[in-house]
C-alpha cells in the first residue's frame, strides 16, 4: 500500500462538504476584533450541526506587518494575530486591558494591521507579566526543544522590532549575520516571540484535538512561496534565487502579466538537502490539519520567473525545457506526500500544462473544479456537465481571489447565462435564492470527494446575513494593492450562526440531492 493509499483510508473516498474561511474574517462574543483560533471551536460546533466535515481555512503563516495570508515572514511560525486573548493562562492579570479590543468587533472591515499592533503591544505587557512563571514549565521547554527553527525565527523577529520592520536587507552587517553576543542582546525578544509561538500552537493543537472528536477535518494552505523579507530567506538564502522573482505570463485576464515578487526555489540545493526545508514545513502543518491545499501547484513543475529590473512580458519559465517540467512536478509531489500524513489537494487553476492533471490523478491528488471555469477548453468552450466531473478533485463555486458567486454572474452574463441554460432555469439578475440555493446543492451533488465553498456564499442565501453590496462580500482582488483585501468580515457572529435554525436547515438539505 502506498503513503496516499495510506491517507486516503483516513480521509476515505467519499463526499466531504466544509466551509472555507480566512480565520480572520470570523468572530465569536470572545472575539478581540479578529477571528482568533479558538473561535474555531464554535464554528466546528456548527459544521457538526449541519452536517458538513470540513473547514478550509487560507494560511495562518505570521505575516509581519503585510495583510495577505499569502505573504508569510515564516514557513513554520503561526500568526499571533489570531491568538485567542481571552483564553490565555492567567490573563486576569490583564483583564482591564482585553476590554479595549471590542470596540473593533463592530467595525465593517477587519482593522488588521491596527489590530495586529495593539496586540502584539498587550501580549508583550502580557509576556511580561506571566513568562517568569511560565519560563521552566516542562511543556514550554519541550516545545522549544522539538522546534528548532524557533531560535533562528525569533531572533529575526527580534531584529525587525529593533529596525521598524525594514527589509533585513537593510540591516548592518552585525544584524545581516548576528554573533553570539547579538543573540544575548535580544534575549528578552527573543523569548517573547517564542512564548507566542508556543501560545499559537498549543491553541491550535486545542482547535485540531476538538476537530478530532467532533469528526471534523481541518485543511489548511501552504503558500508555494514566501516573502523575500522572511526569516527563511535571511537564514536559507542557498535555497533562493534572489536575482529573479516569481510571476505570471500574460494571459486573457492580465495583459501585462504580474510580478509577484517572490523569491524562486533552487529546486537542486534543495534536493542535495534531502528537501529537508519543505518536509519540515508539511510536519509543523501537520500539527494542525489533516488536509491541506497546494497553492499554485503548477508552479512546482515550472515557475515564470522574471529578472527584477524587467517587465512581467519579459519573462520565462523554469525549467527552460517543458520537457522537465513533469519529472520536477511528480517528484516534488511524491516527496510532499511521503513527507506527511495529510492529504494534499491542489489548486490547479489558470493555464496548466497538459502533463500535470495526469500526474495528480496518477498520485492520487484531488484537482480543483470552480463551476464557472470547468468548461471543454479544447472543443466549443461549452460548460463540462456536473455529473461529470472526475471523483479526484474539489467542486466550489467561487475562491477567494475570484469574484462572490452573486457578482460574477451580473458581471459576466456571457459566462453566466449558457450556465444557467445548463442548469434549466432562466437566466435573471440580480441573482435570486432560489437560484443560488440551486447551484449550491449542483456544487454538493457532483462526483468529486470534496464539496467547500466559502462561508458568505452560503449565508447569502438569507440576504440580512451578508451585504447588501456583492462587492463587499469579496475577499481579494488579485493584482491589486487595495486597503479592502484580506479585510472581509462575515457579519453574524458564529454564536449567531449556530442558533440561526433557518439557516441551519437550509444547509442540510443543500446536502440532499434533488431527484434526477
Amino acid at each position: 500500500m502506498t503513503k496516499i493509499d495510506e491517507i486516503w483510508n483516513i480521509i476515505q473516498k467519499k463526499p466531504h462538504h466544509g466551509i472555507a474561511i480566512s480565520l480572520s474574517s470570523i468572530h465569536t462574543k470572545k472575539s478581540s476584533g479578529v477571528g482568533e483560533f479558538l473561535d474555531l471551536i464554535l464554528l466546528i460546533d456548527f459544521c457538526k450541526k449541519i452536517g458538513f466535515d470540513t473547514i478550509q481555512l487560507l494560511p495562518i503563516n505570521d505575516t509581519g506587518p503585510e495583510a495577505s495570508p499569502y505573504y508569510a515572514q515564516s514557513s513554520c511560525a503561526l500568526d499571533p494575530l489570531f491568538l485567542s486573548l481571552s483564553s490565555l493562562p492567567n490573563i486576569g492579570v490583564m483583564s482591564q486591558e482585553l476590554i479595549s479590543f471590542q470596540q473593533y468587533l463592530h467595525l465593517p472591515k477587519v482593522a488588521l494591521l491596527e489590530i495586529k499592533q495593539k496586540k502584539l503591544a498587550f501580549l508583550y505587557e502580557y509576556f511580561l507579566k506571566t513568562f517568569p512563571s511560565f519560563s521552566h514549565h516542562e511543556a514550554y521547554l519541550t516545545f522549544l526543544k522539538e522546534n528548532p527553527w524557533l531560535k533562528a525565527y525569533a531572533l529575526f523577529k527580534s531584529l525587525k522590532r529593533t529596525h521598524q520592520d525594514s527589509s533585513f536587507l537593510t540591516w548592518p552587517e552585525e544584524d545581516q549575520k548576528p554573533t553570539d553576543a547579538s543573540v544575548q542582546k535580544h534575549e528578552t525578544s527573543i523569548a517573547f516571540y517564542s512564548f507566542l509561538q508556543f501560545l499559537s500552537f498549543s491553541q491550535m493543537k486545542t482547535v485540531k484535538q476538538y476537530a478530532n472528536s467532533q469528526g471534523i477535518y481541518l485543511k489548511g494552505d501552504i503558500p508555494i512561496l514566501l516573502s523575500p523579507d522572511s526569516v527563511d530567506v535571511w537564514e536559507n538564502p542557498s535555497f533562493f534565487n534572489l536575482d529573479l522573482i516569481a510571476g505570471a505570463p500574460p494571459d486573457a485576464f492580465n495583459k501585462e502579466g504580474q510580478k509577484w515578487g517572490f523569491p524562486i526555489y533552487l529546486w537542486d540545493v534543495l534536493r542535495q538537502n534531502h528537501f529537508s526545508w519543505w518536509k519540515r514545513r508539511l510536519q509543523i502543518a501537520e500539527n494542525f490539519f489533516h488536509i491541506y491545499r497546494i497553492d499554485h501547484v503548477v508552479g512546482l513543475f515550472r515557475i515564470f520567473a522574471i529578472e527584477k529590473e524587467k517587465t512581467a512580458k519579459e519573462g520565462f519559465f523554469i525549467p527552460h525545457d517543458p520537457h522537465l517540467w513533469p519529472i520536477l512536478g511528480k517528484e516534488i509531489l511524491e516527496m510532499l506526500i511521503e513527507s506527511s500524513n495529510m492529504l494534499p489537494i491542489a489548486e490547479d487553476l489558470g493555464t496548466i500544462p497538459k502533463e500535470v492533471r495526469p500526474i495528480l490523478k496518477e498520485l492520487g491528488i484531488c484537482r480543483t473544479c470552480v463551476m464557472r471555469w470547468q468548461k471543454k477548453w479544447d472543443h466549443d468552450h461549452s460548460y463540462i456537465p456536473f455529473n461529470e466531473y472526475e471523483p479526484l478533485s474539489l467542486t466550489c463555486v467561487s475562491t477567494q481571489d475570484s469574484e462572490p458567486l452573486a457578482l460574477w454572474w451580473a458581471q459576466f452574463p456571457n459566462e453566466a447565462h449558457p450556465f444557467a441554460e445548463m442548469l434549466q432555469i432562466p437566466y435573471q439578475v440580480p441573482l435570486n435564492i432560489e437560484t443560488r440555493f440551486t447551484i449550491l446543492q449542483k456544487a454538493h451533488a457532483t462526483p468529486s470527494y470534496f464539496h467547500i465553498n466559502l462561508l458568505q456564499e452560503y449565508l447569502a442565501l438569507f440576504p440580512n446575513l451578508v451585504s447588501q453590496n456583492p462587492e463587499e462580500e469579496r475577499i481579494n482582488i488579485p493584482g491589486t494593492i487595495l486597503p479592502t483585501n484580506w479585510t472581509y468580515r462575515i457579519l453574524p457572529s458564529i454564536e449567531e450562526l449556530i442558533h440561526h435554525e433557518e439557516l441551519c436547515q437550509k444547509l442540510e438539505s443543500v446536502l440532499k440531492r434533488r431527484p434526477h
